[in-house]
């Protein structure tokens, strides 16, 4: 019984570690069919060919003409099938001068994050009750790891564009920006709980929701 009961934490534990990752498959590999994030329809694998496995494109800098003047290029399941129930993913990242990615959580992933060209800076937030920020300027080769699920953003200081090569540890990692996931919801968030949550007038949350 002793013993048993010792082995019961382990047990508890191992299920955790499990459960923590991506599905995985009794198979070489299991290629969507059709391409989706994680479908449990594996293709016939004597249909699967090297295209399954391949991607071509993250060399193509990624337009940022757009508000925060920022665009991720990712590589997920979704753009290469052979990745499902593999656990990982990349992604490209390209910010033009004093633009940023802004503040977003990956609910599913860990992300580690390379710098290829220019300086920015990086940051994530800890959770509840000490939000304690770690913030760090990174140069060409650096490389710094965001844990899994935390808000965290990255913003170029520099005057060059920045491209970064991002890994996770999910084919589907997730995105929630926070501003759209807020500001932005469908339907919107009541102005009262933004208001009170905020601690900002009606006008001001209104004006917030409009931009989003």
């Amino acid at each position: 019984m002793t013993n048993f009961s010792f082995l019961l934490p382990v047990l508890a534990l191992s299920i955790s570690l499990v459960f923590a990752v991506d599905a995985s498959t009794l198979q070489d590999f299991c290629v969507t069919n059709p391409i989706g994030q994680g479908n449990s329809e594996c293709k016939d694998p004597k249909l699967v060919g090297a295209n399954d496995f391949f991607f071509s494109g993250i060399h193509i800098a990624g337009n940022t003409t757009n508000p925060s003047g920022s665009k991720v290029t990712p590589v997920f399941a979704s753009q290469l099938p052979g990745l499902n129930t593999l656990g990982i993913s990349i992604a490209r990242i390209d910010i033009a001068p004093w633009g940023i990615n802004p503040p977003h959580t990956h609910p599913r992933a860990t992300e580690i994050f390379t710098v290829l060209e220019g300086t920015l800076e990086v940051g994530f937030i800890t959770s509840n009750p000490d939000n304690r920020h770690f913030t760090k300027v990174l140069q060409k080769g650096d490389v710094f790891v965001f844990p899994i699920g935390l808000i965290h953003y990255q913003r170029n200081i520099g005057y060059d564009n920045v491209v970064a090569l991002v890994a996770l540890s999910s084919q589907n990692p997730g995105v929630i920006t926070i501003g759209n996931a807020v500001f932005g919801a469908t339907p919107e968030i009541s102005s009262d709980v933004l208001t009170k949550a905020f601690q900002l007038d009606k006008n001001t949350i209104n004006y917030l929701q409009s931009k989003f």
